[in-house]
This record gives structure tokens, C-alpha cells and sequence, in this order.
């Protein structure tokens, strides 16, 4: 994947996000599409070794479009400012938990789990933690997760690692205030993201770095995919 290529692009791409100049640069974008793609199917090829799930999966199951859908947003810019993958065996829609690739000029990262998950299935995942907690804590409190992730804390996409998008301010309703790990049970979402350099894509290396975050994650995905599996 030629990585300074997508993200040489997509620096032009926020200096420039209009469609006359988009149209004018179209044939490079189809060249960063394909390098973009490429990639992808390495990271597939990867990840199916530790994760057989996802072995049904081809590229075009796993990317997004490019344009923007500015509809409901105050942002009219039509075109994004970067190229992700989300690879998850039941699809980009899912709820259950997958491995999300993300280029951005600044801002590249790897992620792993659920981004957003209704109410009831985050009871029925805190409920969860409650009563395999030994099991949890193996999977969280582990050197290598907390190595790339670290533990729940105050942190957005701009941190350089995190587990956890949102929180609750306090205990969720219907849960014990003092149990031990109630910093678990207030994540609103049970997604753990590792930001790397730009030039982490280049040549052919970072497939076994990005296989290391990757599997950090894996069993707090896995613990909460029996969950999630569950609801869909």
C-alpha cells in the first residue's frame, strides 16, 4: 500500500474539498482508491489467521464510500478527509464488534470492538462483566492491551490511545455505585483505538504490527461479541 501516496492526496483533499477540483483529480483518486484497496486485502489476509470469522469477507464489504453525506450535517464539504475499513464478519453495519483500519493526514489508527451499541445490549453486556468479572479483567487488564490502549479515562479520537468513546458521568441505572470496577460499567461503547504515525502503512510491516494491536484486543472483542451475538 503506498500510504504517502493516500495521504499526499488527502492533504489535497482538505485544502481543496470542492467537486470541481475533485473532478480535475479524479484519475488520482482512482490510483489512491486501488492503492487503498490493496492494502485492505492485505490486512484481511492478516487478520484471518487469528480471526477466522472474517475469512468470507472481501474489500468491498469492508470500505466506504468517499462522499460524504452532508444532508443532516452543517458540514457541506462533499468529500471525507480519509479512507478507512471496517472489517467485521457480519458487516460494516453491524453491531457485533470488528477491526477498523483509518488514514488521515495526523490521524491514523487502528481500532478494535463496537463503537455504538444500544441500551439493552450494553445492560446485558455490563451485566456480563458483573458476572465473569475474573474473566474481563484477564482481557483488559492484561499487559498487551494496556500497552496499545491503556484503561478507561477521559480521552476522544485525538488521544493517542484509549478504550472507551463515551462515559457515563455516573453509575448506570440499576447497578451497583460501589462495585469495584465500575469504570467498565459506565463505557458507553466497548471500542479501544491505538493512533500511529503516517508512515506506519508504508511497505509491508505494519501487517505484523497492526496483527499485535489487533490480537491485544481480541478477547475484550470476543467477550463482548457472545454478548452482542446474542441480539442480532
Amino acid at each position: 500500500m503506498n500510504a504517502k501516496r493516500i495521504l499526499d492526496f488527502l492533504q489535497a483533499v482538505m485544502a481543496n474539498n470542492n467537486r470541481p477540483w475533485f473532478q480535475e483529480h479524479k484519475a488520482e483518486y482512482d490510483t489512491v482508491k486501488v492503492d487503498f484497496e490493496q492494502g485492505v486485502a492485505q490486512a484481511l489476509q492478516r487478520i484471518v489467521k487469528f480471526d477466522a470469522s472474517v475469512g468470507n469477507l472481501q474489500v468491498k464489504d469492508c470500505t466506504y464510500r468517499f462522499y460524504r453525506d452532508t444532508r443532516f450535517s452543517p458540514d457541506k464539504s462533499p468529500y471525507k478527509n480519509h479512507l478507512g475499513a471496517y472489517i467485521c464478519a457480519k458487516g460494516k453495519k453491524a453491531l457485533r464488534g470488528g477491526y477498523y483500519l483509518h488514514l488521515e493526514p495526523g490521524h491514523c489508527l487502528l481500532a478494535v470492538g463496537s463503537y455504538w451499541l444500544p441500551t439493552d445490549i450494553l445492560t446485558a453486556c455490563r451485566n456480563e462483566i458483573m458476572a465473569n468479572e475474573e474473566e474481563w479483567l484477564k482481557c483488559v487488564e492484561n499487559k498487551q492491551f494496556r500497552k496499545y490502549f491503556d484503561a478507561p479515562e477521559d480521552a476522544s479520537w485525538e488521544s493517542p490511545q484509549g478504550f472507551g468513546l463515551e462515559k457515563l458521568k455516573t453509575c448506570p441505572a440499576g447497578f451497583p455505585r460501589d462495585y469495584a470496577y465500575l469504570k467498565y460499567l459506565r463505557l458507553k461503547n466497548y471500542c479501544a483505538w491505538h493512533h500511529v504515525d503516517d508512515d506506519f502503512f508504508e511497505g509491508d510491516k505494519w501487517l505484523d504490527e497492526m496483527a499485535r494491536v489487533f490480537q491485544a484486543a481480541k478477547p475484550m472483542m470476543d467477550f463482548m461479541n457472545a454478548v452482542i451475538d446474542d441480539y442480532e
